[in-house]
């Protein structure tokens, strides 16, 4: 066969083969959440998982904030919902990843049962059951016992034993009088018990404390590579994710059905109270960055490690 024949299969071959793309070129890509109350607000991308050229994508949902991390950690996530503090560690260690988001803010509710405590000042020598030891209920509870002249470690019993089901599932029961737990499992102990009241307003107290904004609890966050070699995808998946939040808030019935359906944790006459009361938003890193760092200015004053020792540099926001 004559060469000038060869060229022209040859050619003709080439121009063929991009029509056909082999389904094997998508990479996988999961979107990872967790079950809980920071899942409901993406409950509408397990419902329609999003399409994203180039990637085969799937949604799912660990069970704790910590197995996430780790995947992050060893590079398995690209990107992924967990609490500030985790994202800032992480970084710290010279893993590259971004905030991209702020996806919910403070939703934490004082409860008691305990006719007493009608105010902050008024926990002196009492028990309060806290979910979360080491993390953003935890150290906002500790600033606002600090404000009110309560040392959190020698005038306020805190205790961490119990997970947030199991503190409001004690406070229905009265095993616990006292408990600082966040949606919906706040909504989910009242309901039990309406006995239960509000001991001021959580995320009040910290505005008026740090003369802020509320308080952070879930960050979106990403592969800092993933978002500089795939910015379309990346695009996509954020404007999912906000739209997920926004359907969500305006949907709480539908949502809380979907969220039984995909098995995040609660029942859906639970996530339909809760939902209302959670606070879910979608804050773009550059605009939530200084309520970020009025949260990380409180882990250093309590525990510096908890954030890597110092406020996240500027490369930590997308």
């Amino acid at each position: 066969m004559k060469p000038i024949f060869l060229s022209l299969i040859l050619f003709c071959t080439l121009d063929i083969l991009p029509a056909f793309p082999l389904r094997d070129q998508n990479q996988s890509l999961t979107i990872y959440g967790i079950r809980g109350s920071s899942g409901l607000g993406m409950i509408r991308l397990f419902e329609e998982v999003p399409q994203v050229p180039g990637f085969n994508v799937r949604v799912e949902a660990l069970a704790q904030a910590d197995l996430l991390a780790a995947r992050f950690i060893s590079g398995d996530a690209k990107i992924g919902i967990l609490p500030p503090n985790m994202a800032a560690k992480i970084a710290s260690s010279g893993i590259n990843i971004q905030v991209a988001a702020v996806t919910g803010m403070g939703m934490l509710s004082l409860l008691t049962s305990d006719p007493e405590i009608r105010t902050i000042r008024d926990l002196q020598n009492k028990t309060v059951e806290v979910t979360a030891q080491g993390a953003t209920p935890d150290y906002v509870f500790r600033r606002i016992l600090l404000d009110h002249n309560l040392n959190p470690d020698t005038d306020v019993r805190l205790g961490f034993s119990l997970s947030p089901p199991e503190i409001a599932m004690s406070l229905i029961a009265g095993r616990i009088t006292t408990a600082l737990l966040p949606e919906p499992f706040a909504s989910i102990a009242r309901a039990g018990r309406p006995q239960l009241h509000s001991v001021a307003d959580i995320q009040n107290e910290w505005q008026r404390i740090t003369g802020t904004d509320n308080y952070p609890m879930t960050v979106l966050v990403m592969d800092s590579d993933f978002s500089r070699q795939h910015p379309l995808a990346a695009h996509i998946i954020l404007s999912r994710f906000e739209e997920s939040i926004n359907w969500t808030t305006s949907n709480p019935i539908e949502a809380a059905m979907l969220s039984e359906k995909h098995e995040l944790g609660f029942p859906t006459a639970a996530a339909s109270t809760a939902i209302p009361l959670s606070n879910y938003v979608f804050i773009r890193a550059e605009h939530a960055r200084p309520s970020l760092e009025s949260l990380f200015s409180v882990f250093l004053e309590f525990s510096p490690e908890s954030i890597g020792g110092r406020l996240p540099e500027d490369s930590f926001y997308f």
